[in-house]
């Protein structure tokens, strides 16, 4: 039996707790799914819904990795912004992966409605300039969205508003985009765990996938059984490791660290954060935040490049959350924890077939509450014969990581430090 999920505020306050028993024997089904998170799960329900029969497949508990620790938040579009995306794929298809984006938005809001997932969904986010020229460039996102885009859901934030909106210190300006949301993430993941279960999807925990066979059809390994399959979804992200050498290079796993406050008295909650948005901000190594249902401030800074966490994670994020919030000097962190999410080089998922039987979605980069989700309604369209939308995000170039899994590591490494020292050097 694997371990439980992480000592988080998530964990403490998760509303589905049944556990689901390891694979043993041998199963088949229309569809594998490998990973218990947004993605695998998400999948599962719109292949129900078209009627395939599913197996899903967690190594440890669903929600157990970067699906059940992250921020929370459900940004618009992409992760790369429009004016990078134009330059790399051309302003129509720029435009395609936006309405995509806001899919994804849309289609976690959908999901939370149909199912009753109760996982504090909110509204908007607060997106901060930690410099003038950030502040400028955040100004003209704006009209670009605006104008180019019809999304009116954002706008520009000056100084002197700002001021009245957070008091948060450091910055020069912000966007406000309405049309985002942020939630529990656990619970959402769990959600739609319960809901998975209710169509009929066939969930083993505690059953890592060892290797798998592909001929006339897939068969699936794990250490004490096997599932033989017409299809195969690959929905790891940052922990695919070495089961799929064929595309591990395109994704680089990285660390990310979280902590949960006391409980705030109201009036300080306030000045945190007056209309309760989550927030974030414009360094490249980027610091988020939002109030929990219960005034707590839960705050995710700093990163890691080994397979280790800080011994003392709070000591850890603490320096990020009181460089913005000094007046939270004197207040307790009860929950610290960390959690391994999966970079891309460009910062866009990366979507594709290994095979024709063979699928996979990952690289979500920070951005995967909603486009991890939208990644498994689209793997489920693929597999069902209906692929152009799924082609519109596997057809973003994904480029590996200089000398594959083997050099990655020391690569990004360099590569962060410079970006870290640009952050302090504003």
């Amino acid at each position: 039996m694997s371990e439980g999920h992480t000592n988080s505020w998530y964990a403490a306050t998760a509303n589905f707790q049944k556990r689901f028993p390891p694979l043993r024997g041998s199963a088949s089904s229309d569809v594998c799914i490998v990973g218990g998170g947004y993605t695998g799960l998400s999948a599962a329900i719109h292949l129900r819904k078209r009627g395939y029969s599913v197996t899903l497949l967690e190594a440890h508990r669903l929600g157990w990795g970067a699906s059940g620790r992250n921020g929370g938040h459900v940004g618009t579009g992409q992760r790369a912004d429009q004016e990078s995306l134009e330059k790399l794929v051309g302003r129509e298809q720029a435009k395609n992966l936006w309405e995509l984006g806001l899919e994804g938005v849309a289609t976690v809001c959908e999901l939370i409605d149909e199912f009753a997932i109760d996982c504090e969904l909110k509204t908007g986010n607060l997106h901060t300039a930690c410099t003038r020229k950030a502040a400028e460039e955040l100004r003209e996102e704006a009209a670009h969205l605006q104008t180019d885009y019809s999304y009116e859901h954002i706008r520009y934030v000056d100084s002197d508003e700002l001021t009245t909106m957070t008091s948060a210190q450091g910055f020069h300006g912000a966007l406000l985009d309405t049309g985002a949301r942020h939630l529990h993430p656990l619970n959402y993941c769990l959600g739609l765990a319960r809901a998975a279960e209710a169509l009929g999807v066939v969930m083993h925990e505690d059953s890592r996938v060892t290797h798998y066979d592909e001929n006339t059809r897939v068969k699936v390994h794990t250490s004490q059984g096997q599932v033989h399959c017409e299809h195969l979804l690959l929905a790891c992200n940052g922990y695919l490791g070495k089961l799929e050498s064929r595309v591990a290079g395109q994704i680089m796993p990285i660390n990310n660290y979280v902590v949960a406050t006391e409980p705030l008295d109201e009036d300080l909650a306030r000045r945190l954060i007056r209309n309760d948005s989550s927030m974030s901000d414009s360094r490249f190594v980027i610091n988020y935040w939002k109030l929990s249902a219960d005034k707590r401030l839960l705050f995710g800074g700093g990163e890691s490049y080994t397979s280790r966490f800080p011994k003392d994670i709070p000591a850890f994020v603490r320096p990020y959350m009181l460089s913005i919030y000094p007046e939270l000097e004197n207040s307790r962190i009860d929950y610290g924890w960390g959690g391994t999410l999966a970079i891309t080089l460009n910062r866009m998922p990366a979507l594709g077939h290994v095979s024709p039987r063979i699928l996979y979605a990952h690289g979500y980069s920070g951005h995967g509450v909603p486009i991890a989700t939208l990644a498994g309604k689209l793997l489920a369209e693929c597999i069902s014969g209906t692929a152009e939308r799924f082609d519109v995000m596997a057809s973003v170039p994904t480029p590996k990581f200089p000398g594959g899994t083997l050099l990655r590591w020391p690569g990004l490494v360099v590569g962060m430090l410079y970006y870290s020292l640009r952050d302090r050097l504003g």
